[in-house]
């Protein structure tokens, strides 16, 4: 038997199907997978373990995607918007994502200034435990406890 025409079947039937889900929004997934879990715990599980590797839980579908089939986050979302002819309020959005971007940068960077502060700690802990260690005489079983 030939099985190669049910595989593109089963595809176009999970495309649809996915098309379907993704244009009625992130509600209609939940909704699948709860439904999944409800009569068919396995299938539930499939859908969440789809959702996150898709990113289909975190992102909002209702940004345009880029070239990778991403959804853009907020600073692309707010430069791919066409300008709304009135330019104060153009200039406040452009203003805003000017600050939004550098207020990002700032936490981005405050974050990694933690994690390098948290990693120095853990390895002088590391490094002091160590010290210690190598410091402390070593004894050989027997010794030292006074009985005989």
């Amino acid at each position: 038997m030939n099985t190669s025409p049910a595989l593109p079947a089963a595809r176009s039937w999970f495309s649809r199907a996915e098309g379907w889900l993704d244009s009625k929004g992130r509600g209609a997934w939940i909704a699948a997978m709860v439904l999944g879990f409800i009569f068919i715990w396995p299938v539930g599980l499939a859908i969440l373990a789809y959702m996150i590797w898709s990113e289909r839980m975190w992102s909002n579908r209702s940004f345009k995607t880029n070239t990778s089939g991403r959804g853009c986050g907020w600073k692309q979302a707010g430069r791919n918007l066409a300008p709304t002819g009135n330019s104060a309020f153009d200039a406040y959005k452009s203003e805003t994502l000017r600050r939004l971007e550098e207020e990002q940068e700032a936490f981005e960077a405050f974050l990694q200034r933690l994690r390098e502060a948290k990693d120095k700690s853990e390895f002088d802990a590391f490094m002091d435990d160590r010290a210690k260690s190598a410091r402390a005489p070593e004894t050989a079983p027997g010794e030292g406890s006074g009985a005989y």
